[in-house]
């Protein structure tokens, strides 16, 4: 192993055993730890993305992050921008890219989840091209102090359902003006923002909006390349709000901070990630932190900047009057009478097999979803998720541009 001091101790490439692996190394680490006379915690792990026969040791003299780290102010004046959320233990600033990407937030009590959402917000509130809607279930809580900032703030769980239906309607909407322009992606400006929903303690929304949940779901499947996206975060990362549906898997930026138990990591980020050495569960202080995102998928512990009460009224105050508005198109869609809290007069007595009675029926052509809507008497976001499902599954297939068949 070859050695060389840095800022905060030193580093050296380790030359691995034919069939050892990097976890091999990782697991090994408290003895690592005890040959080299360091303090607990002071040995840090990383892949050689060039080999799988190599690694990065790095011994860390002092702990670089041992006290807060003041927020500089917002970086990002896009959407477009990655934003500066942190600083790993070489000095080297942590960037997460957002533009088409749903983002999850998650750590135990007291880990620094809020002040992990304030950095990023921050920066969202200073981008002309990014409208932003909330959900905050404890009363507003957690994101009143940004409603200056907020085209919308859900505080109940029928809010958060309209919201979040709303989100589907203008999803579909952008997407089905991209498809009459040839278009692939919206690209969002000043005059056609993109549309992020901030949802803080997603567990909560699981647990006292189910129906709203399927809205966020639809949301995270098929929201990203129309620019309208997802930003959560949870203290509760619990199985039911995170092992299942389509929300952990769409999550393409995952901030795990600490948690409380060890399998907690892998509800967070993914399975294998534990033993790949993403330890949050031995964060020892508010706001420490691993990145798993595009360009993060090595276990790196950083810290997020602290962001005070005043830095989030002074940014609120300064970017207030300068938030955009949703575009016409988008601004219509939402506005329409929404029918999400109650079923449609002509709803299927079990929409389900009504539908797959409709598909097996189905001339060779197919039927449009319009005349399955007709059938089931659901909503076109239903209609279009079931067909998904159907379809995953192996038993309906999309014969033409929107006509399906068994």
């Amino acid at each position: 192993m070859s050695a060389v001091v840095d800022t905060w101790g030193w580093r050296g490439r380790v030359k691995l055993r034919p069939g050892q692996s990097v976890a091999d190394v990782v697991a090994r680490v408290p003895a690592i730890e005890s040959a080299l006379g360091t303090r607990p915690g002071a040995v840090r792990v990383e892949q050689d993305p060039a080999h799988a026969g190599r690694c990065t040791m790095r011994v860390l003299a002092v702990d670089p992050h041992a006290g807060a780290i003041p927020w500089p102010g917002p970086t990002a004046r896009s959407l477009a921008d990655p934003i500066d959320i942190g600083v790993f233990e070489d000095a080297t600033t942590v960037q997460v890219p957002l533009l088409r990407r749903h983002a999850l937030i998650g750590g135990t009590t007291d880990s620094g989840k809020s002040g992990v959402l304030n950095v990023i917000l921050g920066n969202l509130v200073a981008c002309p091209d990014v409208v932003l809607w909330g959900i905050d279930l404890k009363g507003g809580m957690e994101l009143r102090p940004w409603v200056s900032c907020l085209a919308r703030l859900a505080t109940t769980p029928d809010e958060a359902n309209r919201m979040l239906s709303d989100a589907v309607a203008i999803l579909e909407t952008r997407a089905h003006a991209a498809s009459q322009d040839n278009t692939r992606v919206w690209e969002p400006t000043s005059q056609s923002p993109a549309l992020v929903i901030v949802i803080d303690e997603y567990a909560e929304l699981a647990d006292t909006a189910p129906d709203a949940v399927g809205h966020a779901e639809s949301v995270a499947r098929r929201g990203r390349a129309v620019a309208v996206d997802l930003l959560t975060a949870t203290q509760r990362p619990t199985q039911r709000a995170m092992g299942g549906g389509a929300i952990r898997s769409q999550m393409s930026v995952r901030v795990c901070l600490r948690v409380r138990e060890r399998r907690d990591v892998e509800l967070i980020l993914d399975k294998g990630m534990l033993s790949a050495g993403w330890h949050a569960h031995t964060l020892d202080a508010p706001g420490k932190f691993y990145l798993l995102a595009d360009g993060h998928n090595q276990p790196r512990r950083a810290r997020a900047y602290l962001v005070t009460d005043e830095h989030v009224r002074e940014t609120a105050a300064q970017y207030a009057s300068t938030r955009p508005d949703l575009d016409a198109l988008s601004q219509a869609a939402a506005d329409q009478p929404s029918r999400a809290l109650e079923p449609p007069p002509n709803q299927a007595s079990d929409p389900e097999q009504a539908l797959r009675t409709a598909l097996d029926q189905a001339p060779d052509e197919g039927l449009s979803i319009a005349e399955l809507i007709d059938t089931t008497g659901m909503r076109r976001t239903w209609v279009y998720d079931r067909l998904q499902a159907l379809a995953a599954a192996g038993t309906a297939r999309q014969v033409s541009r929107g006509r399906w068949h068994a």
